[in-house]
């Protein structure tokens, strides 16, 4: 299945730099560029891309100010935030408007192929160069209102896992772990699934879910 993708950067080398990348992929059609978020939103609104890819730091108008527009706009088109900031406020504000995913500049592209790939397909992408910063911040939040094996869940979530995926990782069946999604929600009083993925990096939790003791 073809993934058509907008990229949207004001500095001409990263922007050509990408283009010839994904170019080599047969499954992934580069359908776009644009150097404004403004432009980049005209030309997403004609092309009807699946993902966009957009840096933060712009002119006349930041990548996040653009998030929501697009969300408005385009509300089935994903949004994939690329930038060379690790911060933990851009990471967090990014999803808060409506980010799926969020990865560096100075990744592989093995990562950012997986990226694309994982947001295409509904999940959450966040790239493992921001680790640290969404370790930075870590309370009890999460470990007084769930039990052991809604914390794996939330974490499997918060990094973009399927209801396939983590009853994989975890040797429960989809039903089991559709369940357990629903009781992290109601715990957490938490409606979307980004609101869940907002949660796990407020409380530092999003990047351990290495640690999760799996079966494969």
């Amino acid at each position: 299945m073809t993934i058509r993708v907008l990229l949207i950067d004001n500095h001409p080398l990263v922007l050509e730099g990408l283009e010839a990348l994904l170019r080599t992929f047969d499954h992934i059609e580069v359908v776009g560029t644009a150097a404004t978020a403004r432009v980049g939103l005209e030309r997403a609104v004609q092309t009807r891309p699946d993902v966009v890819l957009m840096d933060i730091n712009m002119p006349q108008m930041s990548g996040i100010e653009a998030i929501e527009l697009f969300r408005e706009n385009l509300p089935q088109t994903k949004i994939l935030m690329l930038s060379m900031h690790d911060s933990k406020e851009y990471i967090s504000t990014s999803v808060l408007h409506g980010a799926s995913g969020y990865i560096l500049k100075d990744v592989s592209t093995d990562e950012i192929i997986s990226a694309i790939e994982a947001v295409a397909a509904g999940g959450t992408y966040f790239s493992s160069g921001v680790s640290a910063a969404l370790l930075d911040k870590k309370d009890n939040a999460a470990s007084s209102l769930l039990t052991t094996r809604e914390h794996d869940v939330l974490l499997l979530i918060a990094s973009g896992r399927s209801n396939r995926d983590i009853a994989q990782a975890l040797a429960i069946s989809e039903a089991t772990a559709e369940t357990h999604r629903k009781k992290v929600k109601k715990k957490l009083g938490i409606t979307t699934t980004a609101g869940l993925v907002r949660f796990a990096i407020d409380n530092g939790l999003a990047a351990q879910e290495a640690d999760i003791p799996t079966t494969g």
